[in-house]
C-alpha cells in the first residue's frame, strides 16, 4: 500500500450512506477515468470506460471545462484533467499530514543551507511535486509544483524507485528506458538503485539538468512506507553529493527527523 494515493482513483469505492446527488455521482465517475488514464482520452473512450452513452458524458465534459477540470488539446481534440483538477490535487496534499511536518520545516532547511529543496509525493502519474523553495543561486530547474519527474533520470525519482514496490514502478521504468536519450540497461539501473537502498539518498550531478546537482532522501511512516522525498538543488559547484558532506548530512537528519515523527526509525542505521 502506498497511503500517497491519488484519491480520485478511489471514487467508486466505499461511499457514505444517505441521499446523494446522483448527477455528482455521475461527473465523478467521467472525472476517475480521467484521473486514472495516462494519457489524454477520445469522448467515446471516456464515456465507455464510465458506463455511458457518448452523449450523456458529453455535456458533462462541456461544463468540466468551463470550470477548469478537463481541458482539451486544440491538435488533436484529445480530453485530459484541467488547470483546476491540479490545484484541487495539490490543495488535498497540503492538508496531508507528512506534508504539513515537511512544508513547516524546509524553509529552514533552504536558508541554513542556500540550496534549493522539493518535495514530492507518489501522484497517478509518478514522483510529483508539491512544493518547492527556491535559493539565491538563480538555478532554472523543472522542479515547479504539479512537475511529474523521471523515475530513471532524476535523484527524486530514483528515490521513489528504489523504496516503492518493483510491480508498482515497474511498467513505468521499462516504458522510461525504452524512450530514454541516455544509455542506461535495466540491470544498470537496478544496481544503482540497490545502492540508494543501502545508502539512503540519490544523487546526480549534471543530468537532467547540465551544471546542476541533486540529491533527495526519503520520508517513511510508522508502517515503513515512504511518504515523501525531500530533495536538495544547487549548482554543481555548492551541491557535494558525495556521501558524508555537509549537505547530503543535513537532508538525512532532516528527513529522518520527519521519518521520526510519523514513528518510523531503523536502529543502527549507518549516517551517511
Amino acid at each position: 500500500m502506498v497511503v500517497a494515493k491519488d484519491p480520485a482513483l478511489d471514487i467508486l469505492g466505499e461511499a457514505p450512506t444517505g441521499r446523494g446527488v446522483q448527477s455528482v455521482e455521475v461527473a465523478g465517475r467521467i472525472l476517475a477515468v480521467l484521473a486514472e488514464s495516462t494519457r489524454p482520452m477520445m469522448l467515446r473512450d471516456i464515456a465507455d470506460a464510465a458506463g455511458m452513452p457518448p452523449g450523456q458524458a458529453h455535456p458533462y465534459i462541456v461544463s468540466f471545462r468551463k470550470i477548469g477540470l478537463v481541458e482539451q488539446d486544440g491538435a488533436s481534440g484529445l480530453y485530459r484533467l484541467g488547470w483546476f483538477a491540479l490545484h484541487l490535487g495539490l490543495a488535498r496534499l497540503r492538508g496531508f499530514e507528512p506534508y504539513q511536518l515537511a512544508s513547516e520545516a524546509i524553509a529552514d532547511l533552504a536558508q541554513s543551507l542556500d540550496l534549493g529543496v522539493a518535495i514530492t509525493v507518489w501522484g497517478t502519474y509518478g514522483p510529483t511535486v508539491i512544493r518547492s523553495i527556491e535559493s539565491s543561486h538563480n538555478i532554472t530547474t523543472n522542479s515547479k509544483p504539479g512537475t511529474v519527474l523521471s523515475l530513471s533520470a532524476t535523484a527524486t525519482g530514483k528515490v521513489w524507485a528504489a523504496f516503492l514496490p518493483k510491480q508498482l514502478i515497474a511498467k513505468r521504468v521499462a516504458d522510461e528506458l525504452k524512450q530514454a536519450k541516455q544509455d542506461i540497461t535495466l540491470r544498470e539501473l537496478d544496481r544503482e538503485l540497490s545502492a540508494i537502498r543501502q545508502s539512503g539518498f540519490a544523487s546526480t550531478d549534471g543530468n537532467p539538468w547540465p551544471g546542476i546537482a541533486a540529491v533527495c532522501a526519503p520520508v517513511f511512516d510508522y508502517t515503513g512506507e515512504v511518504q515523501l522525498a525531500v530533495a536538495l538543488l544547487g549548482p554543481s559547484a555548492s551541491l557535494d553529493c558525495a556521501k558524508g558532506s555537509p549537505q547530503v548530512t543535513a537532508l538525512l537528519s532532516f528527513t529522518r527527523g520527519l521519518s521520526n515523527q510519523l514513528g518510523y526509525s531503523v536502529p543502527g542505521r549507518e549516517e551517511a
